[in-house]
């Protein structure tokens, strides 16, 4: 599949392009990126990569796939077009602004019979890996809490669209890191029967939220506690899920973003592993985590299937606006 990577920010260079180039079946053929920084790195790092300066160029060329890492913003716009061109399409997250854009993305999608795929990397993180295979053989005996949490120590705000108060640039940490906790709870429990929400923007100066809980209740029973926050001082556990029969306890995030920030691909020796030390908790003593796996992602879609289905997109957005309005009006909002 010649896929064409559109924009070449921390999550084009770290989270897509080392996958797109490395997958069998999947060939980085171009990037479009109109900073001539950017264009830079993707020339010495991916030499027979076509540089492009616009989305519309991509009409012109013979692609298959095109992959959407621009501003929150552009996510829904940029993949519409997309769709329209009858290419198939990988859009990172937030996959929309609302449920309803969500939707309209997806009926035209499957009016089409394309490729619509929300980038929910984090369901192959290492410890929600983990996680899945404790509740896989019951590890745990029946769950009755989970608890997931990232959060950051981040008191100083950056100049960028991701802290603007601009609703329309979706920059809250409710669609930023919000969107992998919800995407995960649902992954594990289903979708939720209703959510209470604490929204804040807490750091002084502060115009987009930083600083989130969301209480989430399951049909099965199971209670689904979320917690991201730019301004905590002092870190809880990563994971903190207790069953009837033991507890999972992990700290620490996985470690593969920070491999990718370094340079690393899934070709590197080690790739995904955790040291010992890093290993979380299961009835107190020390279990290992599995090894993360990135990779997976690109390799199902170069295969030509939906690793992340768009109905789950939509399910986690339908749970950001209940959030907004359980907030707004402190009640728990039913879905």
């Amino acid at each position: 599949m010649r896929t064409a990577l559109v924009g070449y920010g921390l999550g084009g260079a770290a989270f897509h392009a080392p996958f797109i180039a490395s997958t069998p079946g999947l060939e980085l053929s171009a990037v479009v990126t109109a900073n001539p920084k950017r264009q830079a790195e993707v020339a010495a790092r991916y030499p027979q990569t076509r540089l492009l300066s616009t989305l519309d160029e991509i009409w012109t060329g013979s692609y298959d796939l095109v992959v959407i890492t621009t501003p929150n913003r552009f996510h829904a716009t940029h993949a519409r077009q997309v769709l329209e061109h009858g290419l198939n399409v990988v859009v990172d997250k937030p996959f929309a602004g609302s449920a309803a854009e969500a939707r309209a993305l997806a009926s035209i999608a499957s009016s089409r019979g394309l490729l619509l795929v929300p980038f929910h990397n984090r369901r192959w993180d290492g410890d929600f890996l983990t996680v899945r295979s404790l509740l896989d053989t019951n590890a745990l005996g029946k769950v009755h809490r989970f608890e997931s949490r990232f959060e950051r120590y981040r008191p100083e705000i950056k100049a960028s669209w991701k802290e603007s108060g601009d609703p329309k640039d979706l920059g809250s940490i409710l669609f930023d890191l919000g969107t992998h906790l919800i995407d995960q709870a649902i992954t594990l429990f289903g979708r939720p029967k209703s959510v209470h929400a604490e929204i804040a923007a807490v750091r002084p100066a502060a115009k987009a939220d930083d600083d989130v809980f969301l209480a989430l209740t399951h049909d099965n029973g199971v209670r689904s506690h979320l917690w991201m926050s730019a301004i905590a001082a002092d870190l809880g556990p990563r994971f903190r899920v207790l069953g009837h029969d033991a507890a999972y306890v992990k700290y620490g995030m996985d470690p593969q973003e920070e491999r990718l920030r370094a340079g690393d691909t899934p070709a590197t020796p080690g790739w995904g592993e955790e040291p010992q030390e890093a290993w979380g908790t299961l009835g107190g003593r020390p279990h290992r985590t599995e090894p993360g796996a990135y990779q997976d992602f690109y390799a199902a879609v170069a295969a030509g299937t939906a690793p992340v289905q768009p109905q789950d997109a939509v399910t986690g957005l339908e749970v950001i606006e209940a959030a907004r309005q359980s907030a707004a009006s402190g009640d728990t909002v039913a879905l």
